[in-house]
């Protein structure tokens, strides 16, 4: 059993890994807030080799956008049974990483805060700042690191 745990909508698909997450941001660019039908979607950057995944997921490909968290290109994967959008992977800017959702967590006292907030250009005015880094555009590279 991993520490931390999610699953889709419908628990079709659950997910799991052990370490702690290297970055963890509130994202409101657009392609995000299309994905999430939210402001904004809040990621935390896993290494693919800790995420382990079971069941029937399916992926739609974001093309390179540097107006977006696409960055390079990235895949955003789905429960095929409800729909819910659970991680991120084959990130182009982030080889071995994975974005898991948030909101797909099983427990709530296991969400980790946001260290940034990214592409604010597009955030709504009447969203306010958090008390953390803020990023116009892009990821801080040590991130990616």
């Amino acid at each position: 059993m991993n520490t931390y745990q999610g699953r889709c909508a419908c628990g079709a698909v659950t997910y799991g890994f052990d370490e702690e997450p290297r970055f963890v941001a509130n994202c409101h660019c657009t392609d995000c807030k299309r994905a999430s039908g939210g402001e904004m979607a809040t990621f935390a950057l896993v290494s693919g080799s800790d995420f382990t995944v079971t069941g029937e997921t399916r992926s739609f490909h974001y093309p390179a956008n540097t107006e977006t968290c696409a960055g390079n290109g990235l895949d955003r994967v789905f429960c095929v049974t409800c729909g819910s959008r659970v991680y991120t992977d084959n990130l182009a800017d982030f080889p071995g990483g994975v974005f898991v959702q948030e909101g797909s967590l099983d427990r709530l006292d296991q969400w980790f805060a946001p260290q940034a907030e990214i592409y604010t250009w597009s955030r709504e005015p009447w969203t306010p700042a958090l008390p953390v880094p803020q990023y116009d555009h892009g990821v801080p590279a040590a991130a990616s690191a």
